[in-house]
């Protein structure tokens, strides 16, 4: 049976952030931009660190039946967007095929996305390291989950960005299907690796 946790857990909707004296003059002279050095697989991220969430009407191509064409297409018509992309995988045998033949196909994508809509198994953490050790140079999205020791794991076994949350979204059916969830707020908070 699973632990039964008590304490009060929170969403982005139960709090507002508490305005602070600025020396900015407006919202507008936030500058977002970052560079990002990743520790697994050495690459550097030079822009804006926000990405759509992996959901079938989010930034995917329609199913294909052999979906390295459509990447290779998207790349000839697009290269100017393929350094902001990842090809997304799930963990399961043909998941890694078809990760692979698209990553031969298109040889400009540096990202890899692993998603998995609960990443608390060995099974996730055993295809992060197949994924790694294939694929050193790549940056590896995993995800998702919600504690700083799962986030230590995947890190740890080779990934360089974690995706944080579970079932948190108003279209996300996680929470749903398994009852299974966590209030964002509170993932993030608790998302951090632990320090030693």
């Amino acid at each position: 049976m699973p632990n039964i946790i008590n304490e009060v857990k929170l969403d982005f909707k139960d709090v507002l952030l508490r305005p602070k004296r600025s020396t900015l003059k407006s919202r507008n002279d936030v500058d977002l931009f970052r560079e990002i050095t990743f520790r697994n697989s050495g690459q550097t991220y030079r822009g804006v660190p926000v990405m759509a969430s992996n959901m079938d009407t989010v930034g995917t191509f329609e199913m294909a039946q052999e979906l390295s064409k459509e990447w290779k297409k998207f790349a000839d018509e697009h290269p100017e967007c393929l350094q902001q992309m990842a090809a997304s995988s799930g963990t399961a045998e043909a998941d890694f095929d078809r990760l692979s033949d698209i990553l031969n196909s298109v040889k400009d994508i540096k990202f890899i996305c692993i998603d998995v809509a609960n990443g608390y198994s060995q099974h996730f953490v055993e295809y992060v390291r197949r994924v790694r050790a294939a694929f050193p140079t790549h940056t590896i999205i995993a995800g998702n989950v919600v504690t700083g020791e799962m986030v230590e794991e995947l890190i740890l076994s080779g990934a360089d960005i974690i995706k944080v949350g579970i079932g948190p979204g108003s279209v996300c059916t996680t929470r749903i299907k398994t009852g299974v969830g966590y209030p964002q707020l509170s993932a993030v908070i608790e998302s951090r690796p632990v320090r030693r």
